[in-house]
């Protein structure tokens, strides 16, 4: 597997937002990676140094649709503590 599809685009939400202050960051990724790769992965992709990955397997939610009761897809997500200095920049603050 590539490294560069390992992460496949962050999480962005109120409380993914608020884990950014205690220098924990949130991404979805392939369903197929690992811990291991995804450390791999954030060390390539940002150039920073990983001190702990935590993987999530999210469960699927029933959806309804106006054709009746669907499912939402399974993913998997990781959250990823850097060390003490590093920071990932996920948006551009201009």
């Amino acid at each position: 597997m590539n490294l560069n599809d390992v992460i496949l685009k962050p999480v962005i939400t109120e409380k993914s937002t608020m884990l950014n202050a205690d220098r924990k960051y949130v991404f979805k990724v392939a369903m197929d990676s690992n811990k291991s790769l995804v450390k791999q992965a954030v060390k390539l992709v940002f150039g920073v140094t990983p001190e702990d990955v935590n993987v999530i397997n999210v469960r699927t939610r029933k959806k309804r649709t106006k054709f009746g009761i669907g499912r939402k897809p399974i993913w998997k997500k990781a959250i990823v503590t850097l060390k003490k200095d590093d920071k990932i920049e996920l948006f551009d603050n201009k």
